[in-house]
């Protein structure tokens, strides 16, 4: 990141890294099977056959419970909402606007979703009906706060069991409050901060969220969300507490509008000149189809304008439900990483139970919250990436001293031939510059995908194309294009891979008018 600030020195106002958005999960694990649910019903003194009475009373009670909290805390009961695909945020947005809450409870809203639940069903050999998971439909509870602390979030509950809930909060509304704290003045537009008066402070209060107590925090919402928890489950469950999802952002912020476009066009072009274009989603503050344009129904000028009028354009990557992607707003360029699936990535930790003064190993990260220091190092990891792939659009490196290092040369006594990157190596190099790999590294599996069936591959396939693929990779490391991750079979570009990458792109890009121009 460093690298993109150096280069756009004159026109980058300040840079602020950290978790944009965290969706916390929170399970019973003894009641989140039907074996632990028969054994708390028994304690409980509760029949089988007596299990949807009572869930559907102890239901009705946390309702009316909650109900009463609303009305007495913001003037409203419960807002009943008839359909779950209905923006909730949107909902809670403007009755802040309209009620002039700003801190507080905003209301509690209630509507039917999917969930996983249990039922009894007569079990004809035992004799007596038996508690089985079921996927049905239940009342959830939407609850929004313009917290003190946390800014602008909210939790939904589940309201049958195993009464799963989820949390979410913004780091930036977090920072946004922060910031009042101490007294310091910024610009926001949504969550995103226009201009800060001072940057370092900033950063340093983003850094301070990771010293958060999660479990004590996330604990101290039960009470208002939750207040029946002690009357239905007893004092002796507690919740397990994981991360459902997390967004890490890096935000350059710019002196204007104007000097973040000419950024993204680079971007775009980089793009499309790799194929990855279809991975540029431009928006207007309007729907899109999966593919990125207008629907039919939208305003024909909308469409004819589409390309030359845009309030920003976005460019995104999946591997393995995780994602990279950067997009612009006003004057604001957002590299942001989303984990789904953290055990696709490995880090060094120690096991669940192993003694701390015992070597950490190289183990997959985890969705609890133990691990959230470690995610976030993940998540900043793969935005740099991605960012460092960007800072070599403006490289000043001439192609003959690039090109100059692609040599056949001696490394340890043994000789390593030469890179030819626009002959028969184009096509491996192209592969592995795919900056999706920069979310999870590059892998023999992920580069077989792509080249089988490619005259690169010469015909083969399976362990043929395995081994052709290892040698070239070995090949790469050589000439310190890509180097190994850690104790795991994956590998990421150097600096060098990527100002090569970038070079290629251009090249392969340019027409030969292009490049005489250039030479003058």
């Amino acid at each position: 990141m460093n690298s993109l600030l150096h280069r756009l020195s004159d026109s980058v106002k300040g840079c602020i890294t950290g978790f944009d958005r965290l969706v916390f999960k929170g399970v019973l694990r003894p009641i989140a099977f039907a074996a632990g649910v028969q054994t708390f019903l028994a304690i409980h003194g509760v029949l089988n056959k007596n299990y949807k009475d009572w869930m559907q009373s102890q239901s009705t009670a946390l309702v009316q419970t909650v109900d009463e909290y609303a009305k007495e805390t913001c003037g409203q009961g419960i807002t009943w909402i008839p359909s779950s695909n209905i923006r909730k945020e949107a909902l809670a947005r403007k009755r802040q606007k309209e009620t002039g809450i700003s801190e507080g409870l905003i209301g509690v809203w209630a509507c039917l979703e999917s969930c996983n639940s249990f039922r009894a069903v007569f079990d004809s050999t035992a004799g007596y009906p038996r508690l089985i998971r079921n996927s049905t439909r239940c009342k959830h509870l939407y609850f929004y706060y313009d917290h003190p602390l946390y800014g602008f979030m909210s939790i939904r509950l589940q309201t049958w069991l195993p009464f799963n809930i989820q949390i979410a909060i913004n780091g930036r509304e977090w920072l946004r409050r922060a910031l009042d704290a101490e007294d310091c003045s910024y610009l926001l537009h949504g969550n995103k901060f226009l201009s800060i008066d001072d940057y370092d402070l900033a950063q340093r209060l983003l850094d301070a969220q990771m010293d958060t107590q999660w479990k004590e925090v996330l604990n101290s919402f039960l009470p208002e969300t939750f207040p029946t928890m002690t009357t239905t489950l007893g004092e002796n469950l507690s919740y397990y507490w994981t991360v459902w999802q997390s967004e890490w952002a890096t935000d350059f912020i710019f002196d204007s509008s104007a000097s973040v476009t000419s950024v993204m066009d680079d971007l775009l072009r980089h793009a499309f000149s790799t194929g990855t274009g279809d991975r540029v989603l431009r928006y207007l503050g309007r729907p899109v189809r999966a593919d990125g344009q207008p629907y039919a129904s939208t305003n024909p000028e909308f469409i004819s304008r589409l390309q030359s009028w845009y309030d920003g354009a976005r460019i995104r990557h999946w591997v393995d439900n995780n994602s990279v992607k950067l997009y612009n707003e006003q004057n604001v360029i957002r590299a942001e990483a989303t984990i789904n699936q953290p055990c696709k990535f490995k880090v060094f930790r120690h096991k669940e139970g192993q003694p701390t003064d015992e070597p950490k190993q190289r183990l997959p990260l985890r969705k609890g919250i133990a691990d959230l220091p470690l995610r976030a190092k993940v998540s900043n990891d793969v935005n740099k990436r991605f960012i460092d792939d960007l800072a070599t659009f403006s490289s000043t490196t001439k192609v003959s001293e690039i090109f100059a290092e692609l040599c056949a040369h001696v490394k340890d006594g043994q000789r390593v031939r030469g890179i030819e990157p626009t002959g028969k190596d184009h096509a491996l190099l192209q592969a592995v510059a795919d900056p999706a790999h920069g979310v999870s590294g590059i892998t023999n599996k992920a580069l077989q995908k792509v080249l089988v069936g490619t005259p690169w591959a010469k015909g083969k396939t399976g362990k043929a194309l395995s081994a052709r693929i290892s040698r070239n990779l070995r090949l790469l490391r050589d000439h310190g294009i890509i180097r190994k991750m850690p104790n795991q079979h994956r590998y990421q570009l150097t600096n060098k891979g990527r100002e090569l990458s970038t070079l290629l792109t251009s090249l392969m890009a340019a027409s030969t008018q292009e490049l005489l121009k250039i030479a003058v």
